[in-house]
């Protein structure tokens, strides 16, 4: 199905796609596509599969919750930029950084960043040993992931990065709220607080789960570990 102008307002009624937002996404589609020919950047590629799953999926769960202007923004294991790329055209004043542990994804972020003006900075690494560089620990207001890893590991992914007094943001499917019981002991191992638990469906009636963590403490320094310690031993 072809995503034209009026599918793209219909999409994004209520949240102010005006045409310059509009045009950023078209292109943002057509770098991905044409990308993807090249590396496996993503599954969906119908444009209203993309406007839908990638671009309405990535910014309508920041319309539920308080992103402070000019947040510091980390996206951990980014991808393809989802979410913090559409949302950074939505709010521009964000600072954002990708980090991708795949060398080519972060090709294709630089690309797409300076392609569309997002001013990101585009890190490849783990987040398991950037979590420890004191450059990146405790430094941002906001980290968010998206269909990266179960909660549990996610927390520890994540929640090093953030400030005390930030939050971490993921954005989880039908089953979130499972992953959510089972990742209690890591969300107070790692120094944090479930702030906000929202459930909502995608237009197409897909169902999503918004799970906001307030980070109250610092992270014990240990944390995060390696995969295999991850694996071996469960928060």
């Amino acid at each position: 199905m072809t995503a034209d102008r009026e599918y793209y307002d219909r999409l994004f009624e209520g949240l102010s796609l005006d045409d310059e937002k509009y045009e950023r996404l078209r292109a943002y589609e057509k770098l991905l596509v044409d990308w993807n020919e090249k590396i496996n950047l993503t599954a969906i590629t119908e444009p209203d599969e993309v406007a839908l799953k990638h671009f309405y999926d990535s910014v309508y769960p920041f319309t539920l919750v308080d992103v402070p202007k000019g947040a510091k923004l980390i996206d951990v294991g980014t991808g393809a930029g989802f979410p913090s790329c559409p949302l950074k055209i939505f709010r521009d004043d964000i600072k954002l950084t990708l980090l991708d542990s795949l060398n080519k994804r972060i090709t294709f972020l630089g690309a797409l960043s300076e392609s569309l003006s997002l001013g990101a900075s585009c890190i490849h690494g783990r987040a398991e040993e950037l979590g420890h560089n004191t450059q990146y620990r405790d430094q941002f207001d906001i980290a968010c992931a998206r269909a990266v890893a179960n909660l549990r590991e996610l927390c520890e992914y994540c929640l090093p990065f953030v400030k005390v007094g930030g939050v971490f943001t993921a954005l989880k499917g039908s089953a979130g709220r499972d992953e959510l019981k089972e990742a209690q002991n890591a969300v107070r191992i790692l120094g944090a607080e479930v702030a906000q638990l929202s459930d909502y469906t995608l237009p197409n009636g897909d169902a999503r789960t918004l799970i906001v963590m307030k980070k109250i403490r610092p992270c014990p320094e240990k944390y995060p570990r390696n995969k295999g310690q991850m694996k071996k031993k469960l928060l």
